[in-house]
This record gives structure tokens, sequence and C-alpha cells, in this order.
């Protein structure tokens, strides 16, 4: 039972981080689409990070509480 504890720890510290990581990537965007002249392509790339980051988080949220999102 320790042992599940501790993955599920280690999992909602995961969360956290990438959850911080997604608002920060989320700032970032907001501020480069006020900007003229933007680099359309990096923009494109940040926004795909943060699609994937979210999914991940989704996964792991998912691992640590399968029936929650269902």
């Amino acid at each position: 039972m320790r042992a599940h504890h501790v993955n599920a720890e280690s999992l909602r510290d995961r969360i956290l981080q990438l959850e911080s990581e997604h608002s920060g990537l989320d700032r970032i965007i907001d501020r480069m689409s006020d900007e003229p002249g933007i680099d359309d392509l990096e923009l494109q790339r940040l926004k795909k990070r943060k699609l994937k980051l979210k999914d991940t988080i989704i996964l792991l949220q998912l691992q640590l509480e399968p029936d929650a999102h269902s």
C-alpha cells in the first residue's frame, strides 16, 4: 500500500509541474499573440507543446483517479 501512496504522490507532483509549465506557455502565447510581427512558426510550436502538456496532464490524472474522468 505504501508503494501506491508514493506513486500517487509522485503523479500529483508531476501533474503540478506540468500544469505550471502549461500556465507558463499560456502566458507566453498570450504575450506573443499581442506583439506585431510575431513568429508564426514559433507560436504554432508553443501551442502544440501546450496541447501535448494538456494531454499528458489528463493521462496522468486518469492514472491517479481512473473513474474520475469517465
